[in-house]
């Protein structure tokens, strides 16, 4: 009888973690492949280092990929206002890049404001309702400094410090979010964002 009770409670604890993990995987899905990493020990860009300060919740990056003078440039620009940029080097240059759907557009990346500690999202900067209709990149989101990200589109917006949810009329899909290591980046360290 207790090993009954006892093999129940196994397999009862064994479907929530199942439910769980799945549940926390399917956040993570995404139409595309990203791949970045930025070394910020060395370039100390101000607008990363902005954005991976946990102290500093509800400040948002967006890193794109482009040209600026007919070099392969990074460009930074956070929800306040701070924008910033730097040429690849050697290393960057034989890394691969990938920054989201659309280069151009890029990801968004910081601390979400509300939690304690604060939690370090990552996401893509195409609105997914618009992609998901046409399967071509759309426009990408503009950030307000209050956290929020609308889509000039579609006019949806998203709340950057909650899983990239829809917090206006008609809901949608949210934001789609990439993994991203460490868990918790720092100013000055590593960052990488992957699918």
């Amino acid at each position: 009888m207790r090993k009954g009770l006892l093999l129940r409670a196994f397999a009862f604890l064994f479907a929530i973690s199942a439910m769980v993990s799945c549940n926390s995987e399917d956040e993570y899905k995404s139409v595309s492949r990203c791949y970045v990493v930025i070394d910020n020990s060395i370039r100390l860009d101000p607008s990363l280092m902005s954005a991976t300060n946990q102290l500093a919740p509800g400040t948002f990056c967006r890193i794109s990929l482009g040209t600026k003078s007919g070099a392969e440039t990074y460009f930074f620009e956070t929800n306040q206002n701070l924008s910033s940029s730097f040429i690849l080097n050697d290393v960057d240059k034989r890394r691969t890049r990938i920054v989201g759907i659309y280069n151009e557009s890029g990801i968004i990346v910081g601390y979400g404001a509300g939690y304690d500690p604060a939690v370090f999202y990552a996401y893509d900067a195409q609105c997914p309702n618009c992609y998901e209709a046409s399967h071509m990149p759309q426009a990408r989101l503009r950030m307000s400094s209050n956290g929020t990200a609308e889509c000039p589109k579609c006019h949806r917006f998203y709340n950057l410090n909650t899983r990239g949810i829809v917090i206006s009329e008609g809901g949608g899909t949210p934001l789609y979010r990439y993994h991203h290591s460490p868990a918790n980046p720092t100013p000055q360290g590593v960052l990488s964002v992957t699918n």
